[in-house]
């Protein structure tokens, strides 16, 4: 790479290898190692600066420079390597915003749907059902609910018609107690 410089005294030491002779500038070849050692910290200053945040300063330039790297042959030629280092961070800086506005935009657009609560009755009733054995409460849901025959509900559970029609009848006493119940308790 050729970078024409004039010598300072902070200048960081680095593979340094004159091409031309001494004048008031003179040319330089750097190797990449230099190149990042010389623009690493100014470089990230430079973003956080611009995103506010030294991490994500961090982040972005060590990708631009692993980009540069990435074609260090071609970056090496540029009359200013470092102005492509600096672009290509900012584009990244820039892009990263880009895909959070993004983000936030489809987040916001998300709308949450507001339901109620379940009734106070399907919660007795959820709870009386619950508390009935297993095969009342079959009977009591497949019979209410599901609309299904005695008959039905007999060739399914593989049991007889009485079975059922007794399952149908104590499991519609055991929840008119428990809801009975839960009436008197809420209007106590």
């Amino acid at each position: 790479m050729t970078v024409t410089m004039e010598p300072r005294l902070e200048a960081p030491s680095h593979d340094v290898r004159p091409r031309a002779p001494e004048g008031r500038e003179r040319a330089v070849e750097v190797d990449f190692d230099g190149f990042y050692h010389a623009h690493f910290r100014s470089l990230t200053l430079q973003l956080a600066a611009y995103c506010g945040d030294l991490t994500q300063a961090q982040d972005l330039v060590q990708e631009a420079f692993c980009r540069a790297f990435a074609r260090w042959s071609r970056v090496s030629r540029y009359n200013d390597p470092v102005a492509w280092v600096r672009r290509v961070a900012w584009n990244l800086a820039t892009s990263r915003w880009r895909r959070l506005r993004t983000a936030q935009s489809w987040l916001n657009r998300q709308r949450e749907e507001h339901v109620p609560g379940p009734d106070p009755n399907r919660v007795a009733l959820s709870a009386a059902l619950a508390a009935l054995p297993a095969n009342h409460r079959r009977a009591v849901v497949l019979h209410y609910l599901a609309d299904l025959s005695v008959s039905q509900i007999a060739q399914q559970e593989a049991v007889p018609e009485g079975t059922v029609k007794s399952w149908l009848h104590r499991g519609r006493a055991a929840l008119a107690a428990q809801l009975a119940d839960t009436n008197e308790v809420n209007h106590s």
